[in-house]
């Protein structure tokens, strides 16, 4: 079983691989390195694919419910990055940014870039790997409860987008915090959800124990990831440096990630 594991991760690997180097490329002419996000995103249902219509993928796996929640997450985060601009309008600053560091390097650092996010990409679909390999032992309650909190992700994460989106279109909100929705219970609810459909894909694959429990590295990964790294951090950050004090309000008054009603103290979580 590791050794055929091992196997769809490599193809998913040079599927994306592949999938990167192409979007690298476009990069290269429009000037606009975003597109590896869209790539990211959208690789996953090309690796869904991969891996239900493998030879060996038993019919009754193929195409179970959780498939169908993964390509839905995916296609609606590509397309909410493409209304963002990552083709076709202005590159993003952190990315402006990369290649005023890097110099003339920036071509050939950016298809390294370019390739870590398939690399991402395959190990993360470690997730959802082995539901396609081998039967479940739960009767059901472990995926359906693992299919509706991935389900349940997908839409509040899709709600707190949209909302933020119509108070940022709004020019009497410029320079304003977004405290309208799900952003009133917490500063970052659209992380809250990305983790919960993560967290969803772990418990599907708990069915599917002993192996199964390999889902457990994604989600470990993506909230790692938000809490430290590449999510909250960077983007309070960036919401103190342009917002100032109203954000430090803010701050002290709304968790930090999962949503709950306001504090006047500033909250732990």
């Amino acid at each position: 079983m590791l050794a055929t594991i091992a196997l769809r991760l490599l193809e998913a690997w040079l599927v994306c691989a592949a999938t990167q180097a192409a979007l690298w490329a476009i990069a290269q002419r429009t000037k606009n390195a975003a597109i590896v996000d869209v790539g990211w995103a959208a690789s996953f249902t090309l690796v869904v694919a991969l891996y239900a219509l493998a030879r060996d993928t038993p019919a009754e796996l193929g195409w179970a419910p959780i498939a169908v929640v993964i390509i839905a997450w995916s296609i609606r985060l590509a397309g909410y990055l493409i209304s963002r601009g990552a083709i076709t309008g202005r590159e993003e600053g952190r990315y402006v940014k990369l290649r005023e560091q890097w110099g003339t390097r920036a071509p050939q650092r950016l298809f390294v870039f370019f390739q870590a996010q398939a690399a991402l990409t395959a190990l993360l679909s470690g997730a959802f790997v082995v539901p396609f390999l081998v039967a479940p032992w739960d009767g059901g309650l472990l995926r359906g409860l693992g299919t509706l909190v991935a389900a349940a992700g997908v839409i509040g994460e899709s709600i707190a987008d949209d909302q933020l989106a119509r108070f940022k279109q709004d020019p009497a909100h410029a320079g304003q915090v977004c405290e309208v929705g799900l952003w009133r219970y917490s500063r970052h609810p659209n992380y809250f959800f990305e983790w919960c459909y993560w967290l969803g894909l772990a418990i599907y694959g708990a069915a599917f124990a002993p192996w199964g429990l390999i889902a457990l590295v994604g989600q470990a990964i993506i909230l790692g990831s938000i809490w430290g790294v590449t999510g909250i951090p960077p983007t309070e950050n960036q919401a103190i440096r342009s917002k100032g004090e109203a954000y430090r309000s803010y701050q002290a008054r709304v968790s930090r990630f999962i949503p709950m009603p306001p504090k006047r103290a500033r909250p732990d979580l």
